[in-house]
């Protein structure tokens, strides 16, 4: 056998130099392939990365920026009103629904840095829609941007808690509203001897950004004046009917059922009979509601009509024009006894005797049960 060189072996058996190289290039591309398949795996990953970034930093950032606070004096018109108690941010609250300040909180802002900002009477106020929240402030603290006060009042509210209300929506004081009642000038009748309890008649009312307490408790009264003469009330017996309206009032929920209860106080006063009203009792001893105790029943007061016969000794609520109407003008019929069987809708049942009554009571108590 003749011996071989290694390059004659290579040259049979093995690849030669150019192929060699030619695996090398192919394997250079592969791993070039792959890595610039990496670096752009890479790039996507830190693409979505950096969005995802931006995209939750932005809106802080844009937050950030955002404006709180307009820049003008504002445009247009607006009326806001202000409460009794109301905070420097319930006050920011209503100007921004309102559209008056961008922001509740700029307006606060400018109340911290304004030391009268404390001063801001309840009332309604002229403004202007997109104003500088320390603009806004300025006309709050401008009696001349108050356009007008108004008062609320709804039927069968005691004195109390009428003055409750005019102290909350005109800043008056208790003391104040007091005085006024025993001025000449708001000409309560005779037959009040200085208590309002009942005169002041419920209505909607306006004023004038500067009425005083005077002007509007005699406004109330002039109004309860004009209900008088509108229902047809003899003079002589206003007190007696203003009475009587109002325990219907209290005791009645449905105008259609206040004709009919005027109908058992007068049955039961012409059988010598007692009102038993638990609205005149609670009256007697401050409290509310639709129940009395026997604690409460037993309490000798002059408006406790289980323990003193006819009417209670004056009226225990401002009555409405349906309860007056229906003091002069009750249905006939043969009713001596009524309860409401569920104080939720105001349904009342009428009865006129004992056993029909106890049982419209056992529903009460049913309803009671059922609603504790």
């Amino acid at each position: 056998m003749t011996d071989l060189s290694f390059s004659q072996m290579q040259g049979e058996s093995g690849p030669s130099r150019r192929q060699l190289e030619h695996e090398r290039r192919l394997r250079r591309k592969r791993r070039r392939r792959r890595t610039r398949i990496v670096l752009a795996v890479c790039l996507v990953l830190f693409a979505g990365a950096a969005f995802a970034v931006y995209g939750f930093v932005k809106p802080l950032v844009d937050d950030m920026n955002k404006p709180t606070d307009y820049a003008g004096p504002g445009t247009g018109e607006a009326q806001v009103q202000i409460l009794q108690g109301d905070s420097g941010r319930a006050i920011g609250q209503r100007l921004e629904k309102a559209g008056v300040v961008l922001t509740a909180e700029a307006f606060v802002d400018a109340a911290k840095e304004n030391p009268d900002a404390g001063s801001i009477q309840p009332g309604t106020y002229q403004l202007k829609k997109e104003m500088k929240a320390s603009e806004a402030l300025n006309l709050l603290l401008d009696p001349a941007s108050r356009i007008s006060i108004t008062v609320q009042l709804r039927e069968g509210l005691r004195l109390n808690q009428i003055f409750e209300i005019i102290q909350r929506d005109t800043g008056f004081t208790k003391e104040q509203l007091d005085a006024a009642v025993k001025d000449p000038s708001v000409k309560l009748p005779k037959e009040a001897n200085g208590n309002a309890e009942g005169y002041l008649f419920p209505a909607t009312y306006t004023f004038d950004s500067d009425v005083t307490p005077v002007q509007l408790v005699a406004a109330m009264v002039a109004r309860y004046e004009q209900a008088v003469k509108k229902v047809g009330i003899p003079p002589a017996q206003s007190r007696e009917i203003l009475t009587k309206a109002s325990v219907i009032q209290a005791e009645g929920r449905n105008p259609d059922d206040m004709a009919k209860i005027s109908t058992v106080i007068d049955n039961r006063l012409a059988k010598g009979m007692k009102l038993q009203m638990d609205s005149t009792v609670n009256y007697g001893t401050g409290k509310t509601g639709i129940t009395t105790t026997p604690a409460d029943r037993a309490k000798d007061t002059p408006y406790n009509t289980y323990l003193y016969p006819g009417l209670p000794a004056g009226p225990i609520n401002s009555p409405g024009e349906n309860a007056l109407n229906a003091a002069i003008n009750p249905e006939p019929g043969p009713w001596l006894f009524f309860v409401t069987v569920n104080p939720d809708t105001g349904e009342t049942k009428f009865a006129s005797t004992e056993a029909e009554h106890q049982a419209n009571v056992k529903e009460f108590q049913q309803w009671l049960q059922q609603n504790g």
